[in-house]
């Protein structure tokens, strides 16, 4: 059958002489595996430069759910970015938010506020005029919360531990390893309730480390992320 999807490409490669696999996210049917032929010859009314990572489209593609890989019969920009191909700092940063979603989404299943929350995010980014040096934390936190491990409770004077392990804002200082000190806590506190938080270069470096481990604890296969570093240079370069 034939679905009408809007899509996030996370991964583009080159396959055979002229064709593409790509794993795209989509609103009907989740992750994806697609190919679509012919788009890297110069006859093509597609140009391979929609086919770029992070890109918004809308599609029609074939589909079977006994199929590991999937047709596209048609592929349009979902939205012409103006600023993200070329804005280094925009680029970094969608690099990144394409990173952790990839690494973090595996269900082959229609989830539309994750769909949208992403497709949004992607769409603010290209039309922002100044960037939030925060603007991947808050991505990150408000990710945990669309696959279920959004920390719990509030940073307080009387609960000023981050707890990794549980997820929550703890009375204690946790007897193990998997914390954030007090200090990054509270800041991840305001962070998560979308406050603006001035950071020194060192803490936003500890915080991404930190809510990256964060991920490991509670995503069994996360392995850890490649673009922070180069969104580290990028930002504070």
């Amino acid at each position: 059958m034939l679905i009408k999807t809007r899509g996030i490409i996370f991964k583009a490669i080159k396959y055979s002489e002229t064709s593409l696999i790509m794993d795209i996210y989509t609103e009907e049917k989740g992750l994806q595996k697609y190919i679509i032929s012919g788009v890297r010859n110069k006859r093509s009314k597609v140009k391979t430069g929609l086919l770029q990572v992070a890109t918004l489209v809308d599609m029609v593609a074939y589909f079977r759910d006994t199929n590991s890989m999937n047709r596209i019969k048609e592929i349009k920009a979902a939205q012409i970015y103006q600023s993200i191909p070329f804005d280094l700092m925009k680029g970094t940063i969608s690099l990144f938010m394409v990173e952790l979603a990839q690494k973090t989404i595996k269900e082959e299943e229609s989830n539309p506020d994750l769909f949208n929350f992403l497709f949004s995010q992607f769409a603010d980014l290209d039309q922002l005029e100044k960037i939030d040096p925060n603007f991947h934390l808050y991505f990150m936190l408000d990710l945990s919360g669309y696959l279920g491990f959004f920390p719990g409770g509030n940073w307080s004077e009387t609960t000023p531990w981050l707890n990794m392990k549980d997820g929550n804002f703890t009375q204690e200082e946790p007897l193990h390893q998997y914390t954030f000190d007090k200090n990054l806590s509270k800041q991840v506190g305001l962070l998560m309730k979308k406050e603006t938080v001035k950071l020194t270069r060192l803490e936003r470096q500890k915080i991404v480390q930190k809510l990256i481990d964060y991920y490991r604890i509670h995503i069994e296969s996360f392995s850890g992320l490649n673009t922070h570093e180069i969104l580290k240079e990028v930002l504070e370069g």
